[in-house]
């Protein structure tokens, strides 16, 4: 009987470029390997930075969740690879239409047949930016409370899309869950656990002092 994956021995393959996503994108895959590689090494970094800087951060629980948001943070990565190629992924594409037949409501699949469909080469980029933008907050946990909400919104959009009965058969409750864990990010502001929001309240005077614009608006995204 072959192993069956799971998420470590997939999030290994990811890691190696060793995906059906990472080889449908030919040389280029080594480009989202060296991104992705980046983008750990930093966030290992800022963990210890701050585990060096800060004894309240020297805890399981600031480990733990700094380990969940990287694990999650990574599977948004994973996931906008199939969004690729540019400006129309054929997989995307796909999704797209189940939605103008699977959605909810009546709007919803109006809206998707008469405006998401024949606009995909615009909302194509958009959604592939935006998961790319959920992975790298996740990672180096940076926003994480914003990107935490805007992550519910994306998801509960999902989940009514792929509402109604259908072939592929879709599993309402993924995104639920999904919703859920972005949900406990941004109402503990994971970011703050071994995070680059937790260095930036501790180093930079605006937000520390949470006085001024920019100060008051890190305090609330992160």
């Amino acid at each position: 009987m072959p192993n069956l994956p799971n998420p470590f021995s997939d999030f290994w393959d990811f890691v190696i470029g060793n995906t059906d996503d990472h080889n449908a994108l030919g040389a280029w895959k080594y480009l989202f390997v060296a991104l992705f590689l980046a983008l750990i090494v930093a966030s290992v970094v800022i963990a210890i930075k701050n585990w060096q800087e800060d004894p309240s951060q020297r805890t399981g629980s600031h480990l733990g969740t700094w380990f969940v948001r990287v694990l999650i943070g990574g599977m948004w990565f994973q996931g906008m690879l199939w969004k690729l190629p540019l400006p129309v992924s054929g997989g995307l594409q796909y999704w797209v239409e189940q939605m103008g037949q699977r959605a909810a409501f009546a709007f919803h699949r109006e809206l998707v047949t008469e405006v998401y469909l024949p606009y995909l080469y615009i909302l194509n980029p958009i959604i592939f930016l935006a998961e790319f933008t959920f992975a790298v907050s996740l990672i180096l946990g940076f926003g994480v409370r914003l990107i935490g909400v805007l992550g519910i919104i994306f998801l509960l959009h999902l989940w009514l899309g792929i509402y109604r009965p259908g072939s592929p058969a879709e599993w309402p409750w993924e995104y639920i869950f999904l919703a859920m864990v972005m949900f406990f990010f941004a109402l503990h502001a994971a970011g703050r656990s071994l995070g680059l929001d937790a260095w930036l309240r501790r180093n930079v005077a605006a937000v520390r002092d949470r006085r001024g614009f920019f100060g008051t608006l890190l305090n609330i995204v992160g």
